[in-house]
C-alpha cells in the first residue's frame, strides 16, 4: 500500500473561538474518544509516519490529548498538534506528552483588543519558548499577510523583542532558533459548494501525500473537506486500505495526476489555487 506523508487525524471538531479566517462546520460537536482513536492509530500504522491531530476544532480542548500523543508514539508515531495558542497555558503536560512539533496559529488572536492580544502573544512565546528548548519543533503562523490590518508588524516586533533577530530568513518565513520558526503564509479561501466553481483545471496534494479521518471516523481527501463532502468510507468500521483505493479516491488521485479536478468541491478550493499547474 502507497504510504503516505501524513495523516490529519481530526480528535474533536469544537472550538472555543470564532476566527474571521475560519469557516467553522456544519457538523455537530464532537470529540474522539479513546477507543476510537486507538481504533484509528491501529489502522493507520505502516500507512504513515505522522498524524497530525487537527482538522477542524481546537485539539487542546480535548481532555485525552497528551494521553493520545502517548498512545500514538508507543505505536511509531510522531504527533504534530495546530492549535490557535489560547489554552497552551493551561496545557503544561504537552510538553511531556512526546509531541513532535507544535504550530501556532498566532493570527487566530487579529481580531483581540490590544492588552488581551499582549498577554495571548506572551503566553504563546513563553510556550514556544519552553517547547522548543524542550526539543519540539514549535513553529509560530502568520497566515493572513495582507489581511492583517498591519498587526502582523506589532507581533513580529514583539516576536524579535523576545527573541531577538532572527538566524535566517526565507520566503517562507524565519528561523529564530533551533527548533523554533516563525510561518508567514497568505489567508486563503476555503473549498465551498456555496461559492463559483473556479474550473476543473486543479492540482492538489490530497489523497497524493495526505488525507485525513473526522472525528466521527469519516475519511476524507484532504485537511480543508471540514464537513466530509467528498467522505471516502469510515475508518472505524472499514479497512483503510479498501477506502484509500475505492474508486471515487482514485478518481481523485488520478484526476489530479492529470491536473484535473475530479469533485466539484476541489473546484471550488482557493487553497488548491496556490498550486502551480
Amino acid at each position: 500500500m502507497k504510504k503516505y506523508s501524513r495523516a490529519y487525524v481530526e480528535i474533536t471538531n469544537v472550538c472555543n473561538k470564532d476566527c474571521s479566517f475560519c469557516p467553522g462546520t456544519s457538523r455537530a460537536g464532537r470529540f474522539m474518544s479513546r477507543e476510537e482513536f486507538d481504533c484509528v492509530a491501529n489502522k493507520l500504522v505502516g500507512v504513515t509516519d505522522y498524524l497530525y491531530l487537527h482538522l477542524m476544532g481546537e485539539p487542546l480542548l480535548h481532555p485525552e490529548l497528551s494521553d493520545f500523543i502517548g498512545l500514538a508514539v508507543s505505536r511509531g508515531f510522531k504527533c504534530a498538534v495546530t492549535t490557535n495558542g489560547t489554552l497552551l497555558t493551561k496545557c503544561p503536560e504537552l510538553i511531556d506528552s512526546g509531541v513532535y512539533k507544535v504550530n501556532i496559529s498566532v493570527h487566530s488572536f487579529e481580531d483581540g483588543a490590544d492588552t488581551d492580544y499582549r498577554q495571548y502573544l506572551n503566553g504563546c512565546f513563553d510556550f514556544a519558548d519552553r517547547a522548543s528548548r524542550a526539543g519540539i519543533l514549535t513553529v509560530l503562523r502568520l497566515w493572513n499577510r495582507g489581511t492583517d490590518g498591519g498587526r502582523n508588524i506589532d507581533t513580529e516586533a514583539l516576536l524579535h523583542e523576545r527573541f531577538g533577530p532572527p538566524e535566517s530568513v526565507g520566503v517562507r518565513g524565519e528561523r529564530l532558533r533551533p527548533r523554533l520558526h516563525l510561518e508567514y503564509g497568505e489567508r486563503f479561501d476555503w473549498p465551498s459548494m456555496d461559492i463559483e466553481s473556479l474550473g476543473e483545471h486543479v492540482f492538489c496534494h490530497g489523497l497524493g501525500d495526505h488525507f485525513a479521518v473526522l472525528s466521527d471516523g469519516r475519511v476524507v481527501p484532504c485537511c480543508l473537506d471540514k464537513d466530509g463532502d467528498m467522505t471516502l468510507g469510515n475508518v472505524f468500521c472499514e479497512d483503510i486500505e479498501a477506502i484509500l483505493s475505492s474508486e471515487r479516491a482514485r478518481n481523485i488521485r488520478d484526476g489530479f495526476e492529470k491536473k484535473r479536478a475530479a469533485e466539484e468541491l476541489c473546484r471550488r478550493c482557493g487553497y488548491a489555487r496556490r498550486f502551480k499547474i
